[in-house]
This record gives structure tokens, sequence and C-alpha cells, in this order.
């Protein structure tokens, strides 16, 4: 699959992962639920984008994956407030999903301009 070449992708999919480790053993599963569902939907809107057929389309996914990295980011700012993971693995993560976010919205421009020009 193409998707999986993709360094956002790659790079999603590791902080899906870090996430998992991190909330693993989380007694909060409301809040672990929320985390994962946000965390997972991110390489998986990337990936269902670059399986669409038109780049339209692809922006749209990509639209998702971003509003995923801000859900992410706010449940992990919740978490570290509240006590429910340690600060810095979790302001790791927070870093993390916010250079994803600015990624999709580079990839987003991207694409939009070149719908632009072939309109």
């Amino acid at each position: 699959m193409l998707f999986e070449k993709l360094s956002v992708w790659q790079r999603s999919s590791k902080l899906a992962c870090s996430v998992f480790s991190t909330f693993e053993h989380n007694k909060n599963f409301a809040l672990k639920d929320q985390v994962f569902r946000s965390s997972l939907s991110i390489p998986s809107n990337i990936a269902e984008g670059e399986e669409r057929e038109t780049s339209k389309e692809k922006v749209r996914f990509y639209y998702y994956a971003k509003g995923s990295c801000g859900e992410l980011v706010t449940q992990l700012q919740i978490a570290i407030k509240t006590g429910q993971i340690e600060r810095e693995a979790g302001l790791v993560m927070v870093r993390e999903a916010r250079e994803i976010a600015k990624i999709l919205a580079s990839l987003i421009t991207r694409h939009k301009r070149a719908l632009k020009v072939a309109t």
C-alpha cells in the first residue's frame, strides 16, 4: 500500500503505538477509550484518504486526520493535568501530534493548490 510509505502515516502510526503503551494500564476507561480512538483515527484517515480516487476526497480525509490531532492533543493535555499520565511522556506525544498536524496542514495546502490549478 502506498500510504505505508508516507512519513506522516508512519509517524502517526508510531504515535498511536506510544499512546497505547502509555495508557495500557490506565484505569480511566472513558479517557483511555477516547485517547485510543483519536490516536487511531490519525493514521486511519491518512490511509483512507490515500485510498480514495480523487484529490478532493484525499484532502477531506487529511482534514479528518488533522482534526483528530487536535482531539488527541486536548485529551493528552487533560490526562497530564489530571495526573493520568506522566507529564514528560505526555508532552512528547503532544509535540508529535502537533508536528503531524503541521505536516497534514502542508499536505492539505499543497493538494488544494493542485486542485485549483487543475480546474
